[in-house]
């Protein structure tokens, strides 16, 4: 018995997707053995005579008057071996179109449902080799058309969504862009008052898709929509993946907007949904969230958590975790020198790429003014040697430094040279620090005087009496 077999075996007691079918699953018994028989000798073809294979199927078909459930495998099998073997799908979608014709009544409901999703995921999947957009679309309305006589929605939502994830997939974003609407409207259209957490399992499904979409098409207005629409959705159950997917997306959205805090909460989350449903992706979100808690300046470790801790160690992280471990240390030319050490696990990611400038800067920075402390004249080529930089760059960084006040001096252009004003810097403090205490007094003042006017000249407390 082979994994096809043991499929048709298993149990049927799974829930109704909506197909009619007969109650004894071994159809009609008359001449069966010999159906049988025929049918596994086909089988035992399939490697060495595909083409006889496809006979002796197309024989039991032919013969299979009453629609029974060896005719329903032999289609199956004919299908497989159109597609992936003889690479034929033109002729696959013929047999797999009669196929759904068996649906009704020759097989089970939770076989039908397995079958066709197995036809549908290896068609899309590209096992049988390149495919024309327009064959899968036959594929798919064969699907959709069969659902629909047999008023399957749910099974017609879940094929659509699958088509919507292989459109993407495929990165074709006008045809994507048109099946999201359609599920939109049927996802509208299905959901009674009743069904509010189905309704919102749903809305989510079709959000992560189509955020995504937004997200590579850089489409941040639209892209932002969907995210705060999907934290309006307050009852739902949807799988974690949805959540990672949204979250992950989100978090990207805010890297964009230079919110490290807010994009440092969206992986931590997106984190903790792919952690939970076992999924590879964890591991490149974390890198994302290592990268987000750094720009945030943040002292805190990232793999502190009872959530990120068991990674630390992970050969995929251990090059971000000494990132950190160099970022909090201030030793920008470890971090720069781990970074090229380990080009494949950080600077292959676009995402990281577009962001390590942002990191590199913030640690120059920081780098900058512990390094300048001692000083009051500075060459700007000894900065750029020590920063292991162009002096434009340096002259760059300085200017950001003192128009933010991180810095008291100025840049002489002329000699190429910074000076800090370290007396100057204290006088201004001292000053900063008799302004506020004048402003202090001057509101007491303000407040002696309207409560003596209150008062009617009456006897202040002795609280607000002047001595």
């Amino acid at each position: 018995m082979d994994d096809d077999d043991a499929e048709y075996m298993q149990g049927s007691d799974d829930e109704d997707y909506g197909f009619d079918y007969s109650g004894e699953e071994g159809g009609d018994d008359t001449g069966s053995l010999d159906v049988e028989n025929m049918y596994y000798t086909a089988k035992s073809k399939k490697e060495d005579s595909p083409e006889q294979a496809l006979k002796d199927f197309t024989a039991i078909v032919d013969q299979d008057e009453e629609k029974s459930d060896w005719g329903f495998k032999a289609l199956k099998q004919s299908t497989k071996l159109l597609f992936l073997v003889l690479h034929r799908p033109n002729d696959a979608l013929k047999t797999y179109t009669k196929l759904l014709t068996y649906t009704k009544s020759a097989v089970t409901r939770n076989y039908a449902e397995k079958t066709i999703n197995g036809i549908l995921d290896y068609v899309g999947g590209g096992k049988g080799g390149p495919v024309e957009v327009t064959v899968l679309e036959k594929f798919y309305q064969a699907t959709k058309d069969a659902l629909r006589e047999a008023k399957n929605e749910r099974l017609s939502a879940k094929t659509n969504l699958k088509l919507a994830k292989l459109w993407l997939d495929r990165k074709e974003y006008m045809r994507l862009s048109k099946l999201i609407s359609e599920l939109y409207s049927a996802t509208e259209a299905s959901a009674s008052g009743d069904d509010q957490s189905q309704k919102g399992t749903q809305l989510l499904e079709i959000y992560a898709l189509e955020i995504q979409m937004h997200n590579e098409t850089r489409n941040y207005k639209k892209l932002k929509e969907i995210y705060n629409a999907s934290n309006n959705i307050r009852s739902a159950i949807p799988h974690p993946r949805i959540m990672g997917i949204i979250k992950e997306c989100g978090g990207k959205m805010w890297m964009g907007e230079r919110q490290w805090n807010r994009a440092s909460e969206d992986f931590f989350e997106s984190f903790r949904n792919y952690d939970e449903a076992g999924l590879p992706q964890r591991i490149q979100v974390l890198k994302y969230l290592v990268l987000a808690n750094m720009l945030t300046g943040s002292e805190v470790n990232p793999f502190d958590s009872q959530e990120t801790k068991p990674y630390k160690s992970d050969p995929q992280i251990k090059a971000m975790t000494d990132l950190v471990d160099a970022y909090q240390r201030r030793e920008v030319h470890t971090a720069e020198k781990i970074i090229r050490d380990n080009h494949s696990t950080i600077m292959d990611d676009s995402f990281i790429r577009s962001h390590i400038g942002d990191l590199l800067r913030s640690l120059r920075t920081q780098y900058l003014i512990d390094l300048i402390k001692p000083y009051t004249r500075l060459e700007l080529s000894f900065l750029a040697k020590q920063l292991n930089v162009d002096t434009d760059e340096v002259e760059e960084l300085l200017i950001d430094l003192i128009l933010e006040g991180k810095i008291d001096g100025k840049i002489d252009q002329v000699s190429m040279r910074l000076e800090l004003d370290k007396h100057q810097s204290l006088e201004r403090r001292r000053y900063t620090a008799l302004d506020k205490w004048a402003g202090a007094l001057g509101q007491v003042h303000t407040a002696v005087v309207g409560k003596s006017s209150s008062s009617g000249g009456r006897e202040l407390p002795d609280a607000l009496a002047v001595p």
